[in-house]
Formats: structure tokens, sequence, C-alpha cells
């Protein structure tokens, strides 16, 4: 039994988000096939797409931010006009011992009521990247109520963000496996953007993957290509909406031309790889292909707000060299064809190929593995559920050990599965991302999070983990057995040691908390 519960284990946790506690059965269910309970996921043709209650289109979403940034302006302009009222009494000068506190530990974990209710009055008085709005910082606590004070509208961008994003972490808790959602996360990372962009990329984050990523991480790598940068999400991010062809008649009227963000990125980390044979004349080239493709404004001239557009006044005029071949002036499908190429190209089928061995099984991808996989991307024209079947039947994705470091996502869902906890609301775990170093939808740049132990084995970040692990056994330890939890995370794959130290634990609380910390919890 200890071979089957060691391949269950890197079933569950290289290849998926670890095992459901409570009666799920996981761990058994995939030591009797583990290579078959991996890939069931992949046999479901809609597993990876999300509906749920509340979740809208893009075009909706953008409407909906173009009508709230219009109810702003006119509560703003309203505030300006209104009777001035008495002003409140001075603030008490002591500082408030509750601010104080050390919110690293608290806020995570054993104060979550409390941290709602703050964040959702806060986020009312936020901007989307983050920035206090000027009529946040007036001290209304105490102010008597004006006769006629504009309603300032509900912040329908935070809302639809927290929306999105426990759609998706309650997706990653119900799922027997999580093969599905791990590639979800995969591509996501790959194809990132960040949230933090401004009001259109905090409201579409959530749409950007549900639309782009979800429908293509079991079809072509072509369609997602296609699909991510045609986006408005990605559009936005990377400012081509912004981007003018020099000749064309929009640049000629504005006096702005090339924008390259978007061209760069897209050779750079989403095909071709650095050193994958483009030059700088490529780049250059590939943005002017692509001047026009956009989204329709708040105006709707160039179609529904919010929805991908191509706008022809904005084009480069002509015909375009891009790695050694013209692409005629064709319009849109110019820029499309060129995608399609690219997505072909020998460097992109090297460069994802490299990526996906090391996301799922070792920061030093192994070569062998790594050209295995490049020839099944070669072969079938880009099929990612083919290259994802071939990962699964490699021997390497089985026999290297469990040396990768999970992400502060991949850690915090894998804890809240263990402890069979389904959220009903996505703040805790969104401030958890936040403190840990990956808020969610939100990296520091283009290139995504990391993907390395190195990344997230540092002194801090661990420290910060025991933290979360140490409140999450004060608050549930005394209601678990956590030996028991240890079989139904890996039963006799446990290590000796581990299980020495769960044993040797002071309380409950301190055993739970070892526990979450174990290797067979942090690693993948």
């Amino acid at each position: 039994m200890a071979r089957d519960s060691q391949a269950a284990l890197v079933a569950l946790n290289r290849f998926g988000f670890g095992p459901r506690g409570g009666a799920s059965g996981d761990l058994i269910n995939a030591a009797s096939d583990p290579r078959g309970f991996v890939k069931a996921e992949l046999a479901r043709p809609l597993g990876a797409l999300l509906e749920a209650p509340g979740l809208q289109s893009t075009p909706q979403l953008g409407q909906a931010v173009f009508a709230y940034q219009d109810q702003v302006k006119q509560a703003r302009e309203a505030a300006k006009t209104a009777t001035p009222t008495e002003a409140p009494p001075p603030a008490d000068p002591k500082p408030d011992n509750q601010l104080r506190r050390n919110l690293s530990l608290n806020t995570v974990a054993s104060e979550i009521s409390g941290q709602q209710m703050a964040e959702a009055k806060s986020a009312d008085n936020k901007s989307a990247d983050g920035a206090m709005k000027p009529d946040a910082m007036q001290p209304n606590a105490a102010a008597p109520p004006a006769a006629k004070q504009p309603q300032q509208p509900l912040n329908v961008i935070q809302k639809t963000f927290r929306t999105e994003a426990l759609a998706r972490l309650q997706r990653a808790m119900l799922v027997d496996c999580g093969f599905t959602e791990r590639l979800v996360v995969f591509w996501s990372n790959h194809f990132c953007i960040s949230a933090s962009k401004g009001e259109l990329a905090r409201m579409w984050a959530g749409a950007f993957e549900r639309e782009a990523i979800r429908p293509h991480v079991l079809g072509r790598f072509t369609d997602m290509l296609k699909a991510v940068e045609q986006h408005p999400a990605m559009l936005f991010f990377l400012d081509n909406q912004q981007s003018l062809g020099p000749d064309s008649r929009a640049g000629q009227n504005r006096k702005r031309g090339l924008n390259e963000n978007l061209a760069r990125e897209i050779m750079e980390l989403h095909t071709l790889g650095v050193g994958g044979g483009y030059t700088q004349e490529d780049v250059t080239s590939l943005a002017r292909i692509i001047t026009g493709w956009t989204f329709a404004g708040r105006k709707g001239q160039l179609g529904a707000p919010g929805s991908f557009a191509f706008n022809t006044n904005a084009h480069q005029p002509g015909p375009q060299v891009l790695l050694g071949k013209t692409y005629e002036a064709n319009g849109l499908a110019q820029g499309e064809a060129a995608l399609a190429d690219i997505a072909r190209h020998p460097s992109t089928a090297n460069f994802i190929a490299t990526k996906f061995v090391r996301h799922f099984v070792a920061d030093d991808p192994p070569p062998a593995l790594v050209a295995r996989l490049r020839d099944v991307f070669v072969r079938t024209d880009g099929d990612l559920r083919a290259l994802a079947t071939a990962l699964v039947d490699s021997d390497e994705a089985w026999k290297a050990p469990l040396t990768k470091m999970r992400s502060p996502y991949d850690f915090l869902v894998a804890s809240g599965r263990l402890l069979a906890r389904v959220p009903e609301d996505p703040g805790l775990y969104l401030n958890g991302l936040n403190l840990l170093g990956q808020p969610l939808w939100t990296p520091a740049g283009p290139n995504g999070f990391p993907d390395t132990a190195a990344a997230w084995a540092a002194p801090e970040g661990m420290k910060l983990r025991l933290d979360i692990a140490s409140q999450m056994g004060a608050r549930l330890g005394p209601n678990i057995d956590p030996l028991d939890l240890l079989e139904f995370a890996a039963a006799d794959a446990a290590s000796a040691e581990t299980r020495r130290t769960i044993e040797r634990a002071e309380s409950r609380q301190q055993a739970l908390a070892l526990l979450l910390m174990s290797p067979e919890i942090q690693r993948r």
C-alpha cells in the first residue's frame, strides 16, 4: 500500500490541489489508479468552464464600469454644490489600539468578520488600484447627518472582483483532483494581466480568465493565443488601444504612434521566449500588424462598449515582414495570420514545453521530458489536452521527488481542501494571498508570478505561512484530530519524521499547525 499511497500523493499534490478532508476518499481513489485519477478530469470537455450566479461577460462588465464612473462623477459634482453642514467635532487624538496591532497574522485567520466589514467599507472609499479617494480621508464617523448629501454609488468594481474570486476559489475547493484547475492557474499566469492596472483591469480580471483561458486549456494553443491577445483586458493591460499606425488616418491626425508593449510581450513572454529568434525589427513589425486591435469605449462607436473591436482608422496600412515572412495588408486577418504562425513556431513549442515541465515537475526541467513534450506540441499542432496527457503519462513526472514549493495560492487552497472548508466569502483568502505576496490576478509585471521553490521558500514568506497555519490551528485544532487528518493527507506515504513531529506536539492546535507546514502539504 505504501507505493500506492506515494503515487496517490504525487497525483494529488503534483497535479492537483491536494486531497479533500471529510468523507471524500480522494487519497484512496487516487491510490487505486493514480494516472487514471488525474487524467479523468481531462476527459470532461467542458470541465474547465466556470459559470456561477453573478458572473457577467466582459462587455456587460465594461458597461457597468462606465456607468459606475459616470455615477461617481455625478456624485462628486453634486457634493460640490451641496449645502455645507456643521463641521464635525475633532477626532480623538489618542491612537486607536486596533490600528497598532500586527495585522499580518490576525487579519487572515482570527478576525474574518471584522475584516470583511472593514474591507467592504474601505472598498467604497478606494479606487481600483487601492489608492484612497480624496473624500475618503475626511473624518465622517461623528458627522451629523446632512439633509441632502448625495449618495455615493456602490463600488461595483470591488464587488465584481470578489464575486469572481469566490467562484474560482469554490471551484478549486470542490473538484476531485484539481488538475484542470491547475492548468487554468498555469495558463492564466502565463498570459497574465494585472488587476492593479486600473478600474477596467480589476473589473475584467476574472472575466478574462473565464473567457480567454478556460475555454482553451484543453483545446489548441493557437485558439488560446488569439483569444488572449484580442481580449479587452489584455489590450487594456498592455496599452494596445493607444497604439496607432504612424501612417494610419488616426496616427496622422493625433500625432501619436506605435505602442510596442503588447507586441513585445507576445513574442518574449507568450510565445517565442527570450532568445527565440526574433529581433527588435520583428517586435516593431508585429506592433504595426496589430494596430487597430482595441475595444469599444463608453460611447460605443466601434461596437458594444467593452467588446473587442478592430479600428481600421488606427491600423497601419500596407504589407509587413515578420520573422522573414510577408503578411499582406488585409486588415484584422493580417494580425490573426501572424499570431497563428508564431503559435506554430519551433521556438514557441520549446518555450511552452520547458515552462510546462518546470511548473509541474521540477525547477530544473528534465531535458528528455521537455523534448518529448515539445514534440507532442509540434505533432499535434499545439493540442493542449495532448500536452497535458503526455505529461501525466511520463515516468519522469511520477519519479521526480516532490521538491517544488506550493505557491501561496496552492497552499491556501490545499489547506482549505484538507480542512473541508468551502469559502462563502473570499476575504480570508484574498487577504492571505496579499500577505504572502501573491495577490490574486495582480502580479508585479507581465511575466507573472515566479514558479520556482526559491521564490516562495524565503524565510519571511515561510514565517508568514507559519503565522497563518498557527492561527488555523488555534481556531480549528480543538475540533480536529491532526493524526486522522494526516491519514487523509498522505496515509502511509507520510514520512516518519512528520508523524513523530505531530505526535510530539504539545496540543492539537500546535499539531495542526505543524501538519499544515509539513512537506506533505507544502511540497508538490
